[in-house]
């Protein structure tokens, strides 16, 4: 079994969504629009329960929809029967986005290696306004060296 999905791997998209549907990603509202081994988008409505006041998508639920994107896509490149958790995230504000907006995602692979993955998430409005940058650390858990067993 290789260590990647190779192009004849096409992600399920819907069984991942179903995955993802009773989890915090599917309370906020994530919706996967495509996916890839090296680039994740999704759509996010912003509602009025994840806004700050005036009506603007609070900052950590930015945070959380660019992180699911970023973990999706590692969970995407991992050998089997290992896992993922986020390390690091670094969140640049660009924009507001008012209640009401759908907005995307898009995950791009910055690094994709054997033991970390690096995501950068653009949120961008349907005008193309970009929201905020978010680029962050995956580790790669649960390898186990062949070697050493």
């Amino acid at each position: 079994m290789p260590d990647r999905p190779t192009s004849h791997d096409a992600p399920d998209l819907p069984a991942l969504q179903r995955l993802l549907d009773p989890l915090f990603p599917g309370l906020m509202g994530v919706r996967l629009v495509s996916l890839a081994a090296d680039r994740v988008v999704a759509e996010l409505t912003v509602r009025p329960d994840l806004c700050t006041t005036g009506g603007i998508l609070h900052g950590g639920a930015a945070m959380a929809f660019a992180d699911t994107l970023g973990a999706i896509g590692t969970v995407l490149n991992l050998p089997a029967g290992a896992r993922t958790t986020t390390t690091d995230s670094s969140t640049k504000f660009i924009a507001g986005a008012k209640a009401g907006t759908v907005l995307t995602g898009d995950s791009v692979a910055l690094h994709r290696g054997r033991t970390t993955m690096v995501w950068q998430t653009s949120i961008r409005t349907p005008e193309g306004r970009l929201c905020a940058v978010v680029t962050q650390t995956q580790l790669v858990l649960g390898l186990v060296d062949k070697a050493a067993t």
